[in-house]
């Protein structure tokens, strides 16, 4: 298994709204091929910045299979309207898990 870990920077002032999306969003990636988890977290520190923390079966599952379907539109449209600049994206597998 992968995570996709987006770094997600909202316009100040919209954070509810913007958790409220992504609650919204979640049904369109669990019916996503390969999708097994959704987390979003928010910075302590900055209050504005989430990292929505996606597992996949693979990349492809998230690269190709999902962001080719609609529901990759259907998140895109919910979540996009509180982005304060793009999200940036990258994909990460465990290497060592101690405890």
């Amino acid at each position: 298994m992968i995570f996709e870990i987006a770094e997600i920077d909202v316009t100040e002032g919209q954070e509810e709204a913007f958790v409220a999306a992504v609650s919204e969003a979640a049904p369109h990636f669990k019916a996503a091929k390969g999708c097994h988890s959704l987390k979003l977290a928010r910075s302590i520190e900055m209050p504005s910045r989430f990292r929505l923390i996606v597992g996949w079966e693979t990349v492809d599952n998230h690269m190709v299979d999902f962001r080719e379907s609609p529901g990759f539109s259907a998140w895109r449209a919910l979540a996009s309207p509180f982005f304060a600049a793009p999200p940036r994206v990258e994909h990460v597998a465990y290497t060592l898990e101690a405890f």
